[in-house]
């Protein structure tokens, strides 16, 4: 992918956007796993039900002055695969840590880094919504995906404040997983996010420079092409192939025009 843009300094036609991979090669399909039966959509369902009602308990426990570290960790052990394999959580409200492996870590978001040995500065405790509490969560799955022991979910689920009954809707990616210890479908994948918001139009570029031609792209193309070859013969020869290929990027590229997006292909 080339992306060429006209260079005010000298009106030159240069890339701007330059983007090279290898070609994709599908892999070999995994082989099933042996033993375990296959998580159904109602076993994936079921879950979610467990895990809206944790979120409620946890808050009513907490609400109450109960146990609800107690709470959220009997919760964390039945609905989360930490134990069992690896867990690949990230969470909705983590900007410094944001990926949380490990069921301290889940912990610590779930009921404060107050309430537990070792926990991140940022995490007000989800689970009780920093001492407001939930009413209620509830589901709406975009898809669900059944993929034998393994089961995705996709959607939105919508929070209600238990203090003023306000709503938060929230995307979510779900991962369930049968475990070999127990033939208990947990959850070994959570992706969480805040719905993404449009933001205003971006200022318009006012540039008097004439729109770039197809012609001008495939004479940059051609001029590339012809780079790469003139390069590669001096450094054969045991010229200075390394002002060659300068003088080729000053000339073909953008740099010191303006941003340039290279991702090279190796």
């Amino acid at each position: 992918t080339f992306g060429y843009k006209r260079c005010q300094k000298d009106n030159k036609v240069r890339i701007f956007l330059h983007h090279s991979s290898v070609p994709f090669k599908t892999a070999a399909p995994a082989e099933p796993i042996d033993g375990l039966l296959p998580v159904t959509e109602a076993e994936v369902r079921q879950v979610q039900e467990k895990w809206s009602a944790a979120i409620a308990k946890i808050s009513a426990v907490h609400k109450a002055g109960g146990d609800f570290i107690g709470a959220a960790g009997e919760a964390a052990g039945e609905l989360y695969g930490y134990g069992h394999g690896n867990v690949l959580f990230k969470p909705t409200k983590c900007a410094e840590h944001q990926f949380r492996p490990t069921g301290a870590d889940a912990m610590s978001y779930f009921v404060g880094n107050a309430n537990v040995q070792k926990g991140y500065a940022e995490d007000k405790g989800f689970a009780i919504n920093g001492g407001r509490g939930w009413a209620s969560c509830v589901y709406d799955n975009h898809k669900i995906e059944l993929c034998g022991p393994v089961a995705i979910a996709m959607g939105n689920y919508v929070f209600t404040d238990a203090t003023d009954g306000s709503k938060v809707k929230v995307e979510y990616t779900f991962g369930y997983k049968r475990c070999q210890k127990d033939n208990k479908v947990r959850i070994f994948l959570h992706h969480s996010s805040v719905p993404f918001k449009t933001a205003g139009a971006a200022p318009t570029v006012d540039l008097a420079a004439a729109p770039v031609t197809k012609a001008e792209v495939l004479a940059v193309q051609s001029s590339w092409a012809s780079a790469i070859k003139a390069i590669s013969a001096v450094h054969k020869d045991g010229g200075d192939y390394v002002a060659a290929a300068a003088n080729a990027a000053a000339e073909l590229y953008a740099y010191g025009h303006g941003n340039v997006l290279f991702k090279p292909t190796k």
